[in-house]
């Protein structure tokens, strides 16, 4: 076999490998927003909760962060949690179980606190 012919191979082959590995890594991944609220704005700064749908490390799970716009830097921020889809279930019994009137302040400005018994029957857990 010619050296020539061998060298381009070996080029070709090289080329094709690089190219299949840049092309592997704009594969789209999940990516869905549900919805935000704006948060507040300070000094420039507007800062917006976004809820979404991401895939991370080959994993989906529900978003929960804090995204800022400014001059500087406009994305998303460490602050905020990942849910992921298998424990999403749990966590969406959990929002569900909050009733309107929890989250009314009471006119007085005293916390009554009441217990309840956990779904597993294990434990009394304070009810805010």
């Amino acid at each position: 076999m010619d050296c020539t012919l061998i060298f381009y191979q070996i080029i070709i082959l090289f080329f094709a490998h690089n190219n299949l590995y840049k092309i592997s890594k704009f594969v789209p991944k999940m990516d869905k927003d549900i919805g935000k609220i704006t948060k507040g704005e300070f000094q420039g700064t507007v800062t917006d909760i976004v809820v979404g749908i991401r895939e991370y490390n080959g994993k989906v799970g529900v978003d929960i962060r804090e995204f800022v716009s400014s001059e500087k830097y406009t994305g998303p921020t460490k602050k905020g949690l990942r849910i992921p889809a298998e424990s999403f279930h749990k966590f969406k019994e959990m929002i569900d179980s909050i009733k309107d009137y929890d989250l009314k302040s009471s006119e007085s400005g005293e916390k009554k606190i009441s217990t309840k018994k956990s779904s597993s029957g294990d434990e009394e857990l304070p009810d805010y």
